[in-house]
């Protein structure tokens, strides 16, 4: 089996996200990294390829444009197959849209645009491509979500009831000046229409709908910004309600001071409960109404075929957010060796709902906390 070739956008000196990328999507042997156009700056893009991805400078390029043109002048043996696009939001349209014109595969961050509009644009456009397309919601890879999502459809927890999701950081508690992680987050011209639920509210987002299966109908946003002279909202409350009855909260801070990144989920269903979170990912507490509870663990007997397939250690070895990002990573690659059709990995559909979901967070929001129905 050949191994893939990747490029990477944006990922530059002093990125957060842009490592994290390379380590998971080369953790299981499929795919390495080849070339990319880390930075705006030329010069900051060659120094970003030896200094942090030991490449040659050959392969940094002044632009994701360049690459694109450049790269396809190479032989099939040489050049990318896919694209990794690791940028502010309001880059991942323009050099999706870029690539996908120049036949290479994308995977993207989340969100999957800068606005709704170019979300349904896009979707259009990886549709009639017929290219694959990767959106890193990586909390799906954690093999007690998957554990958890795989119970619900076999239905264990009956008929879900309610569903509670947190995600609560601090590190935007006060001003954070010359911070270029926090700099361009608070930037409604590089973030977009939101703040912390464009950034971590929409992980909680897709983590219910995973999870759940459940169909979100309308909601109801209460945000805030607490920070002087901050643009967009640093926390915030929605309360949702799902087709078929089922009711839920999802609760979002940067500015809880003390949390770093706690992220859980319970669901609630008329026969069981399910809670995870993910300071504690290799376990998934289960609550019966006619029985003791449970704590399931990643890897050991009592686990689904499903949650077995995302484990990669014995039990007792903790697996956490690289292996979690990892897993998105090998579904991705594995579909691209392969050429099947069991994609599972989100992708544009799911960039597309989660688009709808922080529009009409927004939109709910400056009604009033008026109850919305989805975008």
């Amino acid at each position: 089996m050949r191994k893939l070739k990747f490029g990477l956008v944006g990922g530059g000196i002093g990125s957060f996200i842009g490592p994290v990328h390379r380590i998971a999507a080369e953790m299981d042997g499929l795919a390495t990294l080849v070339c990319g156009a880390f930075s705006s700056d030329p010069e900051r893009s060659k120094d970003s390829a030896q200094s942090i991805y030991r490449l040659p400078q050959e392969r940094a390029y002044a632009s994701f444009e360049a690459m694109f043109a450049q790269e396809n002048l190479l032989p099939v043996e040489q050049r990318m197959d896919f694209v990794v696009i690791a940028t502010p939001n309001h880059l991942h349209y323009p050099v999706a849209m870029a690539a996908l014109d120049a036949g290479f595969h994308v995977v993207c961050d989340k969100p999957v645009a800068f606005d709704l509009d170019q979300a349904l644009e896009l979707q259009r456009k990886v549709e009639a491509s017929g290219l694959a397309f990767a959106l890193t919601h990586n909390y799906t890879g954690y093999p007690m979500i998957r554990q958890a999502r795989a119970m619900i459809e076999e239905g264990k927890l009956g008929s879900i009831r309610r569903v509670n999701c947190e995600y609560l950081q601090g590190w935007l508690a006060q001003p954070l000046l010359d911070n270029k992680q926090a700099d361009w987050r608070t930037d409604p011209q590089r973030a977009g229409a939101a703040g912390c639920f464009g950034d971590i509210g929409s992980h909680g987002e897709n983590l219910i709908s995973y999870v759940t299966g459940l169909h979100l109908e309308s909601l109801c946003a209460d945000i805030t910004t607490f920070v002087p002279g901050r643009q967009l909202e640093d926390d915030g409350n929605v309360l949702l309600r799902f087709a078929g009855g089922a009711k839920g909260i999802l609760s979002v801070s940067q500015i809880a001071l003390g949390k770093e990144n706690d992220l859980r989920l319970q669901v609630f269903g008329d026969r069981a409960s399910i809670e995870w979170c993910q300071d504690d990912a290799n376990s998934l507490v289960v609550r019966h109404a006619d029985g003791p509870m449970q704590v399931l663990r990643s890897g050991w007997a009592g686990t689904n075929p499903h949650s077995i397939a995302a484990t990669r250690l014995p039990p007792g070895h903790p697996e956490g957010y690289l292996e979690a990002f990892a897993e998105v990573y090998r579904n991705f690659c594995n579909h691209l060796l392969g050429g099947s059709d069991n994609v599972n990995y989100p992708g544009i559909a799911e960039g597309v709902r989660g688009m709808q979901f922080i529009q009409s967070v927004v939109n709910s929001a400056q009604a009033g906390a008026q109850w919305v129905r989805l975008t």
